[in-house]
């Protein structure tokens, strides 16, 4: 398969532009599997700007995608305002305890100094190693964790559950002390020259009700939105699971993407929010990427083009969250070679021949 004609940069801002571009943005959601790319255990990448920015570099690389993440989990802003992660050797880290484990212990949390706590250094100094190596060809972002989700990893997500009914004036000053650590990380991230990518998986529907999402989760992520467009960056705000009862919300706190995981439809998103936003996803991580053929990739890959193709504010072929580690590279190659062979611009026509040619 022929490489790219544009470097990514070009292609999203012709994009944005609605000038001609050579294909649809593509962005498998690369997260640890960078490691394997330039093999190493995945517990040294939180240890090693360098060596995550190597990863992360290597990756975009070999792969050719349009948005370098520098990621390695969701719990770097908890840990910095005292949870404890578990890193396990060739694994995703997950959080082992929370910093605080009784509401009335509010007092021990202080916002993070993204410089100084946790593992939050480091990725920053992968941040600005990829940002000054290859930012001028590709987008380099910075993972975010949104407000709500990231106060659940500093009491427990059974402990904010409960709150949420009996307490909900803690869960407040909880959600705004985490968004304090949020605003200090995006203000660091920024500066850096990255911009910013929330995930926020503990507002899914799928967890938390849409009114409770708009009491404890909208106020925090759309003041943390606000902050970022006042920088003069987008957002693409990534929630897992069922999302659909949300989106209107999503929209309104400032999203300029919404990531859609798997769960969700992406018709169904074009229809309700997709005049307000672009759509990004929503390939099957698991089912697909990791454990089917390149013909299985290509198909589903086919498929999402189909249905938002055509949305007004564009869309962004891409996994429907971060890769499991082990995703074949054959795989994560057979997407973007996909997504070059439909070209753009995009007809049914040229879908529906290219359609019967990988399914036989």
């Amino acid at each position: 398969m022929a490489r790219d004609q544009m470097t990514p940069i070009e292609r999203l801002t012709a994009y944005n532009q609605g000038n001609p571009i050579d294909r649809l943005p593509c962005v498998p959601i690369v997260g640890n599997t960078a490691a394997r790319v330039i093999g190493v255990k995945v517990s040294e990448l939180p240890t090693s700007g360098k060596l995550l920015a190597q990863a992360q570099i290597a990756a975009y690389r070999q792969f050719g995608y349009d948005i370098i993440r520098i990621f390695t989990d969701l719990y770097g802003q908890a840990e910095a305002m005292g949870s404890v992660v578990y890193y396990p050797e060739d694994e995703t880290a997950y959080l082992d305890k929370p910093a605080i484990t009784d509401i009335s212990q509010i007092d021990r949390l202080k916002p993070a100094d993204p410089y100084k706590d946790g593992h939050l250094p480091i990725q920053l100094e992968a941040m600005k190693i990829a940002v000054d190596e290859v930012g001028k060809e590709v987008s380099v972002t910075g993972a975010l964790t949104g407000p709500f989700t990231n106060a659940s990893f500093l009491i427990g997500a059974e402990n904010l559950a409960r709150l949420v009914g009996k307490n909900p004036d803690a869960v407040h000053r909880l959600c705004r002390l985490s968004l304090e650590t949020c605003l200090n990380y995006a203000k660091a991230i920024i500066d850096i020259g990255c911009t910013p990518s929330l995930t926020d998986p503990m507002s899914s529907s799928t967890i938390i009700s849409p009114q409770k999402f708009k009491e404890f989760s909208f106020p925090y992520l759309k003041e943390l939105i606000d902050y970022i467009h006042s920088r003069g960056k987008g957002v693409t705000l990534h929630i897992c699971g069922k999302t659909a009862k949300v989106w209107e919300q999503m929209a309104d706190a400032g999203a300029d993407c919404i990531s859609i995981d798997n769960a969700a439809s992406l018709t169904e998103a074009k229809e309700k929010v997709g005049s307000r936003l672009r759509l990004m996803g929503n390939v099957k991580p698991s089912e697909i990427m990791l454990q089917g053929t390149v013909a299985d990739i290509r198909l589903a890959v086919l498929s999402g083009v189909r249905e938002a193709y055509n949305n007004p504010k564009g869309y962004i072929v891409a996994s429907g969250c971060s890769l499991p580690t082990e995703t074949p590279f054959v795989n994560i190659d057979a997407m973007l070679d996909a997504v070059r062979e439909i070209g753009y611009p995009i007809t049914g026509e040229k879908l529906n021949l290219l359609e019967q040619r990988w399914s036989k």
